[in-house]
């Protein structure tokens, strides 16, 4: 009996080992670039926009990312080139005013951030159309054309009315704009869905919710109408690419445990009472592929603590659905907290990474956090985003015919042909190194070579699924 227990926690030992090993190598690692209220890009030209694009997302690889957040529609807009709604004046500091020369900062991003072999999540607001009741829309725009579909509330900001069923079809109809024209790999909705309450101001939807909500409450009325349109959101995603992803960063409470027994032990705003926004069910039908709450509050927060926050998120996260922690680096940073929360977050067994608010700060250094997050200690190797196995677990063809050519080490596969297991970033291990995850990630046929050694390529999926080892090259 003494050596079977024995051997069996060997075997646990092991086992706790591999997975340990397997999170190093596997792990989330985003970071926000918000575009609304960042003046830089009106102020800046088409060159200096690409080449500051170009240098965030150098800093940010440097810095361990490997998904890029990039907020492509702030309100009601457009930082691509749409047919559907305006572009943005946090843009152009015109709305409706194409920037010249002409770009697209979509798909200039996508093909940027593809190349350094990170992932690019389309962010978009579903319901904001202005940011301020001084705003003027651009001629034509959809609320100026029909504004019995609009609304405007407390300080007199517009919002889509989340009640119209024409309304939810608009929104799924620009997310399947993005999705089918741009090589995005998600699309991501942030916090805002009813907007945050404001104290005395009633949300002007009392007449629409007497003619269509039959028997249901207000309450359960507007959390059906956001229900309504993330389903057909998700729907209409996987219709066009099955493998994009569709991914919630809801505010960091879903319910206080005083209001239900599920909730969290914390005493703030809530998404479910408050924002009308029922992320969980949302995890559970399995119309998103990942949470990812803000968790920006520091560890022993009074009202809402992250020690108490991240096990609630991890426990409550349905299988299936992937988790990461948002992170906010001003706070982190100020608190000296970074170590104390990626060791608790690491220790979930459902958190499958991180996400910096906002990205901006990681790359300005604020606090030292770039400097951190490129040591060894931390994020310095690259790490492969998890498997989205529920979408595809088909894995891409190997590389083959890896050589070396000058300083660099190149190879070959297929061209992508818009499947889920095409081959669309590239891994570069050293032989005997595989545990600590790859030396370089890209979404090139080469690198320049990491030094003397022994190495492989492996191909990463659309849906992150990795390839078998190419042959082994031997660098001298």
């Amino acid at each position: 009996m003494r050596r079977l227990t024995s051997i069996l926690l060997l075997l646990l030992a092991c086992i706790w080992h591999t997975a340990a090993q397997d999170r190093g190598k596997r792990e989330f690692r985003g970071a926000w670039l918000h575009t609304v209220y960042q003046e830089q890009y009106a102020r800046q030209s088409t060159a200096e926009n690409k080449a500051y694009l170009c240098e965030q997302l150098d800093k940010l690889k440097a810095a361990g990312v490997n998904a890029v957040l990039f907020q492509v529609r702030p309100s009601a807009d457009a930082f691509y080139a749409s047919e559907l709604e305006p572009w943005s004046r946090f843009l152009t500091g015109t709305a409706g005013k194409a920037p010249e020369p002409a770009w697209d900062p979509l798909e200039f991003i996508v093909a940027e951030a593809h190349k350094r072999g990170m992932e690019l999540h389309a962010w978009m607001n579903p319901y904001r159309v202005t940011t301020s009741k001084n705003e003027r829309l651009p001629r034509g725009h959809l609320a100026l054309r029909e504004p019995e579909r609009f609304v405007n509330y407390a300080d007199g900001k517009k919002y889509f009315q989340p009640g119209l069923p024409e309304n939810r079809e608009f929104i799924a109809r620009v997310t399947g704009d993005i999705v089918r024209r741009y090589d995005v790999d998600a699309i991501h909705f942030d916090d805002y869905f009813y907007p945050y309450p404001v104290a005395g101001a009633d949300f002007p939807d009392k007449e629409l919710w007497s003619r269509t909500g039959g028997k249901l409450s207000r309450a359960d009325w507007r959390r059906l109408n956001v229900d309504l349109l993330i389903e057909q959101v998700s729907d209409t995603i996987r219709a066009i690419k099955p493998w994009v992803r569709f991914g919630i960063s809801p505010f960091g409470i879903w319910r206080n445990k005083k209001s239900d027994p599920r909730g969290s032990d914390t005493n703030g705003l809530e998404n479910y009472d408050s924002l009308y926004a029922d992320v969980l069910l949302w995890a559970e039908k399995g119309w998103i592929d990942y949470l990812l709450p803000q968790l920006y509050w520091t560890m022993d927060n009074k009202a809402a603590a992250y020690r108490v926050l991240v096990p609630w998120w991890n426990e409550m996260t349905p299988e299936g659905c992937h988790l990461y922690i948002g992170q906010d680096v001003e706070r982190t940073m100020n608190a000296g907290e970074l170590d104390p929360k990626l060791e608790l977050m690491r220790q979930g067994e459902r958190v499958r990474g991180l996400c910096w608010w906002p990205g901006y700060s990681v790359t300005k250094n604020s606090g030292g956090v770039h400097e951190v997050l490129c040591s060894e200690r931390l994020h310095g190797r690259p790490a492969l985003v998890p498997e989205y196995e529920r979408l595809s677990d088909k894995a891409p063809e190997r590389p083959r015919e890896v050589r070396r050519d000058g300083k660099f080490l190149r190879w070959n596969t297929q061209r992508p042909k818009g499947r889920a297991e095409d081959a669309v970033r590239f891994a570069v291990y050293r032989s005997g190194e595989e545990s600590s995850g790859p030396l370089v990630l890209t979404g090139e046929h080469y690198c320049e070579l990491p030094g003397p050694g022994k190495y492989f390529v492996t191909s990463v999926s659309r849906t992150n699924i990795e390839s078998g080892a190419s042959e082994t090259v031997l660098i001298k």
